[in-house]
């Protein structure tokens, strides 16, 4: 039986995306004498240009860097120790560079035997399509059992999905409706993979309970269906009595509970972030950076900014952490980086969104490395000042944002700052504007200041306003870095913890524009109608 606490955490219980990965390799080395190669997985007899028929499928998570490494041997015997084979090759990659491809295919060549060409070994993602359907339904119930002393009950419906081990995970609670013992509830909304895991016989189980102010909820009944039988919608097979396993135990006269009714049932297929993402959509990384005179001077080991031979400060490692999983989605890897609240030379004047690398007509950088580059490099020449204005470089993002409304580019804009905001009225004024283009802002707080002022942005809980206009979408995320840092002082973990909260609702933020347009994904561009034409002068 649930727990209290596990109403207020559903959301957590859907399973990751699940991604199927094949594999090809073309021109291996022939390590055979009188044969050709027989590389291995699973092993293909004699070819140098296998395709495997075994598929890989892999947990997606947007949010993080998942790295893979494949190794390519020329099978000999039937031992499983590699040593005993033949090495063809090998690469390393992320599956978000696999998914970020034109069309979710990546050629690499594969390495590892020093003077030799080793061949290339080609990746094709797929996103397995029971991960995208949804279910809209609706339930009624009727003669429920009254619970409460003085009223009647205020019963609420959880889901449960079971899993491979016998357990039951929560996956949906519907509302809570007041003193009715005939309720009826509001439509939902669900995702299968949350409420089965593609499996359509899987056991769905729902519990009754009669809501209690104080979180003690009495429990009514239960009663088990499946996906499949939910979805032959409203008939006499989808009336469910409500059963008490303790009262029928107690009492040889009970029938049941009450009964609970299916009134509507739809499925449909929805788009997904991989969806978009092998259509060609490129997410548009944007870097502004704080200068402001509170990170202290960095040429002393106190500033924010300091530049250690020895490890990356706060600002290195947020720009790291979150560019390096991003990248993998843009093509051309050209970021635009800018800093704000500094004294630029040769006058002196303020700027609240100058460009990193100096170059007004293209703010560009090469790569995550570029940008921390171009960091270091402003670091050295401007003049740390302020005041802490993030509104410039919100609407310089905004105004590219605006140009491109078709669904191929999807801005996010990542603010590393320091303190509290100089210019909060027009900061949400931005924010409310750029709510409607396809765009997400990502903030993260450096240092030991207080950032209470920065929850207002970050519109989880209630919505960013302006001047009586609310914003469209949440699109503003907010962490402190200190909430993330290991205790053991392991950057790596740190960056790691920090990237996979602050990327976490870039994939569904994406898809509330989309949705919101009526974008659809494009089709897929299919690997066997890509060109490649060489010309001889």
């Amino acid at each position: 039986m649930a727990t209290v606490e596990d109403f207020d955490h559903l959301n957590s219980s859907v399973p990751a995306t699940k991604i199927e990965v094949t594999v090809s390799c073309r021109n291996l080395l022939d390590m055979d004498t009188f044969s050709k190669s027989d590389p291995g997985n699973k092993v293909i007899d004699n070819t140098l240009n296998p395709d495997f028929v075994r598929k890989f499928v892999l947990d997606f998570f947007f949010e993080e860097k998942q790295n893979l490494r494949f190794d390519v041997y020329n099978v000999d015997t039937k031992s499983s120790n590699f040593s005993k084979h033949d090495f063809l090759g090998q690469t390393f990659c992320t599956l978000g560079e696999i998914i970020g491809s034109l069309g979710s295919r990546l050629d690499r060549m594969l390495s590892g035997i020093p003077g030799k060409k080793c061949g290339t070994i080609i990746f094709a993602a797929e996103e397995l399509s029971n991960c995208r359907d949804i279910a809209t339904m609706q339930f009624c119930a009727n003669k429920l059992d009254k619970k409460d002393f003085f009223g009647k009950s205020d019963p609420f419906l959880v889901f449960y999905r079971s899993n491979e081990d016998g357990t039951f995970t929560i996956c949906h609670k519907t509302e809570m409706i007041k003193n009715n013992l005939n309720p009826i509830w509001q439509p939902f909304t669900i995702p299968v993979r949350a409420l089965c895991n593609g499996d359509y016989d899987r056991t769905v189980k729902v519990d009754v309970y009669d809501w209690d102010r104080d979180g003690s909820h009495d429990f009514i009944g239960e009663f088990t269906t499946s996906y499949r039988e939910l979805s032959r919608g409203q008939n006499q097979f989808n009336v469910y009595e409500v059963l008490n396993p303790k009262k029928k135990g107690k009492k040889k006269k009970y029938i049941n509970s009450g009964t609970v009714t299916l009134l509507s049932f739809k499925a449909e297929s929805e788009y997904t972030f991989v969806d978009f993402i092998r259509g060609g959509t490129q997410l548009n990384f944007t870097v502004a950076i704080d200068f402001t005179a509170s990170n202290g001077n960095p040429s002393q080991p106190t500033s924010l900014h300091y530049m250690s031979p020895y490890q990356m400060n706060m600002y290195a490692m947020a720009l790291k952490a979150v560019g390096e999983i991003i990248q993998d989605y843009d093509s051309d890897k050209l970021f635009p980086a800018y800093g704000f609240g500094a004294k630029l030379p040769p006058d002196g004047k303020i700027s609240h969104a100058f460009p990193l690398n100096s170059n007004p007509e293209n703010p560009n950088c090469m790569g995550i490395d570029g940008v921390l580059e171009a960091y270091f490099q402003s670091l050295r020449m401007v003049q740390l000042y302020g005041p802490t204005n993030f509104a410039p470089v919100i609407s310089q993002v905004a105004r590219c944002a605006a140009e491109v409304t078709d669904g191929s580019q999807y801005f996010v804009l990542l603010m590393i700052t320091d303190g509290v905001i100089s210019d909060m009225i027009q900061t949400k004024e931005s924010v409310v504007n750029a709510s409607s283009l396809p765009m997400s802002i990502i903030i993260v707080g450096v240092g030991p200041a207080e950032f209470d002022a920065m929850e207002e942005l970050d519109g989880d809980n209630v919505r960013v306003s302006s001047r009586g206009r609310v914003a469209e979408r949440d699109i503003v995320q907010f962490v402190p870095f200190r909430d993330y840092i290991d205790r053991s002082g392991n950057q790596v973990l740190s960056m790691a913890r920090l990237a996979k909260d602050v990327l976490a609702e870039i994939p569904e933020q994406l898809l509330s524009f989309m949705k919101s347009r009526g974008i659809e994904p494009r089709p897929l561009v299919p690997a066997g109608d890509i060109c490649v034409f060489v010309l001889h002068g």
